[in-house]
């Protein structure tokens, strides 16, 4: 609706000056606007004073992410995490809030005339705790999940990126799915995980919320554990919209790779799409690669709305996973056996089954760990285990 910047220390009462609360009131009434938005934080004391002078609320970057957070929730951990994030920030606010809104009720500041001060923290500590025991439980089935996976022998991949880059649609380009893909921020807030097939090899791959730069820490910690998916993967996918300006574009890697860092993955390989070509030319595709060589990991050009370039992509991830080994067993033919050959179909790529006489032959990749676990069953149903190469 309109927009005011002044370059000053920030002033007690109002974080901006007096003269400039007179231009902001102007700015209010000429565009009939129904909030303020302040990129610095701001103080319970100067919303209020804000809020008084204005007739309207006034909420910082911190307060906006929340709301636009709020806005895409659509799972019950979503929710969860936002409640938490939200009354993690009215705790560190809740005394001076309480003080403020007994003096007067202002935009922001209404509905708790009634509490006292003390009586409103412990409620809201009390809050905290209720939610932080809901986030356990779903966080214990997460792990759960996870050791189901590890235990199957699947290699994990985790697409991580600045929020709108476009990773949803390569969620959807690489597992042939029809998640949620929006033009706007945070489309994605919890993770969805799904089997993906690179060139007969299965992996799983999740789709993580967005990042964003200067994410508040408080952030962090509440959706720790959909970030931690990132953690627990064997290789990240990190994408990047190349078609905007070769400073953003550094920006927002740089912001990427900071956040990466501060959840403790930086340990795990990573390979960077540079999606969205479709929308520059080849000249501009061939300049932006080349000045992004030296800074972001493993670059690989692609569009994942068009779908172009997808199996070179798909080749750079399989170099990172972990390494197959080709094997083969023998055993008996009987309804055990051949159920499990049934069920390997479904988990690894099965190159070749040769039946003769009253015995089966089957030949196929896996993972070192995957390939010992069939050993065991194979030698179970007494038949005989081979690895070929490795």
């Amino acid at each position: 609706m309109g927009r005011l910047e002044q370059i000053r220390n920030p002033d007690p009462s109002y974080q901006i000056g007096s003269g400039k609360v007179e231009e902001l009131k102007e700015l209010v009434t000429k565009t009939g606007a129904e909030k303020l938005i302040f990129d610095n934080d701001l103080r319970p004391v100067q919303a209020y004073n804000l809020a008084k002078e204005t007739g309207i609320e006034a909420i910082d970057r911190f307060q906006l992410i929340l709301e636009i957070f709020a806005k895409r929730a659509s799972t019950r951990e979503a929710q969860l995490q936002i409640q938490l994030a939200r009354q993690k920030y009215e705790l560190a606010h809740a005394k001076d809030k309480v003080k403020l809104a007994k003096v007067e009720e202002q935009p922001g500041f209404m509905g708790l005339g009634a509490y006292e001060v003390d009586v409103y923290y412990e409620a809201v500590k009390r809050q905290i705790h209720i939610v932080q025991n809901r986030l356990k439980k779903i966080g214990k089935e997460r792990s759960l999940h996870r050791a189901r996976r590890a235990e199957l022998g699947f290699s994990s991949i985790s697409l991580a990126s600045y929020t709108n880059a476009g990773k949803s649609s390569l969620f959807n380009a690489l597992a042939e799915e029809a998640v949620q893909v929006g033009v706007g921020l945070f489309t994605t807030l919890s993770t969805t995980t799904r089997m993906i097939d690179l060139f007969g090899k299965k992996a799983l791959l999740t789709d993580t919320v967005g990042f964003i730069d200067r994410l508040p820490l408080t952030l962090i910690d509440a959706f720790h554990s959909t970030l931690e998916e990132t953690i627990f993967s064997d290789l990240i996918l990190l994408v990047l919209d190349l078609s905007e300006p070769e400073s953003e574009i550094e920006r927002k890697l740089s912001c990427s790779l900071d956040t990466i860092e501060k959840i403790n993955a930086s340990g795990i390989p990573i390979v960077t799409a540079l999606n969205k070509i479709d929308l520059l030319s080849k000249e501009e595709v061939e300049q932006k690669v080349e000045k992004l060589k030296n800074m972001a990991p493993n670059t690989v050009p692609l569009s994942a709305l068009k779908k172009t370039n997808m199996n070179r992509l798909k080749a750079e991830l399989t170099n990172f996973l972990k390494r197959y080994i080709q094997t083969s067993f023998t055993v008996p033919v009987t309804n055990d056996s051949l159920s499990f050959i049934s069920w390997l179909f479904t988990h690894v790529n099965v190159q070749k089954v040769d039946y003769e006489g009253n015995n089966a032959t089957v030949v196929f990749e896996a993972i070192p760990d995957f390939a010992d676990m069939v050993r065991g069953r194979v030698e179970k149903m007494n038949g005989k285990f081979n690895t070929l190469n490795q």
